[in-house]
């Protein structure tokens, strides 16, 4: 395969994967009638198999093998597993609050708080400009504790969630499809027990309510599972800088739903921030190019 096929086969996987999580909260104010807890419970349950399938499709058995023979590999991907499963547990909790562009901030925040982990874990070291860029969007955090604590609440959890379950799973030297696998059969028993006890509410399992709640319940595993897959395909087709630039489209979506499907305020303070950590983002991302562009 060419290098130009890979790359438009690399960037169509990354655009499709990042509108599937940018339109995220669509389908879960669809589902606003699922306790969050189940949802996620149903989410663990029915992404195994889907996972599964795909795993036995791709021939990447051995390395679910491998994983599950390496006892360090199994405690990272423990840890990992609670990390994603404490993450989407916040970000139905959140949608179903109508507080959609905290989550659209916490992930514009996640790539910026990567560079800071990188750099206190790894050893990695920032450019002045990157620096810069952290500075700015501290100050656009600092912001929110003037009068919008509950934004910040969501916010920080989500990106801390997702910023230490990627630090987690760059330790295990495992796939992405793999290691999604061995992470949600690790949930999966707890997300039984969930489910189980929400069967035997008054108000009784949401997989059985019928209309568009069931098969959107089911295909829960689906949503997880396929976006997934596409950015492991990007991730191997497309430079660093560039998924880098796409990765904003997912937050970009959603800020701009929860400004006319949720009909959320953009407040004097929330707008500050958000324009503070557009900056940081961009100014980040200019400089990611340059350096990009002088290795070539």
């Amino acid at each position: 395969m060419s290098e130009s096929i890979t790359f438009r086969r690399g960037l169509a996987a990354a655009l499709i994967a990042y509108v599937i999580w940018g339109l995220l909260p669509l389908y879960f104010k669809a589902l606003h009638g699922v306790p969050p807890l189940e949802l996620v419970g149903w989410r663990v349950v029915f992404t195994v198999p889907v996972c599964c399938v795909i795993v036995w499709a791709r021939r990447q058995w051995p390395d679910v093998r491998a994983a599950l023979a390496d006892r360090r590999v199994l405690g990272l991907l423990a840890l990992s597993a609670l990390l994603i499963g404490s993450n989407w547990l916040i970000f139905v909790i959140a949608i179903n609050n109508g507080h959609v562009l905290a989550t659209s901030l916490g992930y514009y925040i996640n790539p910026l708080l990567n560079v800071v982990l990188g750099t206190a874990f790894l050893g990695e070291r920032l450019t002045r400009v990157q620096w810069a860029a952290v500075a700015l969007a501290g100050a656009g955090i600092a912001l929110l504790l003037s009068g919008a604590i509950d934004t910040l609440a969501v916010a920080l959890s989500l990106a801390f969630t997702f910023a230490f379950y990627g630090f987690v799973r760059k330790q295990a030297p495992v796939g992405a499809l793999p290691g999604l696998t061995i992470e949600t059969a690790m949930l999966l028993l707890p997300a039984i027990a969930v489910v189980s006890l929400a069967a035997g509410s008054a108000q009784g399992s949401s997989l059985l309510a019928g209309g568009y709640t069931t098969p959107l319940v089911i295909a829960s595993g689906v949503a997880t599972a396929i976006p997934l897959l596409l950015f492991a395909i990007a991730a191997r087709s497309l430079p660093l800088s560039t998924l880098g630039f796409v990765q904003f489209l997912s937050p970009t979506l959603s800020f701009v739903l929860g400004l006319t499907v949720f009909g959320e305020s953009l407040d004097a303070t929330r707008l500050a921030c958000f324009a503070l950590i557009w900056s940081a983002i961009a100014l980040y991302s200019w400089d990611m190019a340059k350096r990009a562009h002088a290795s070539r």
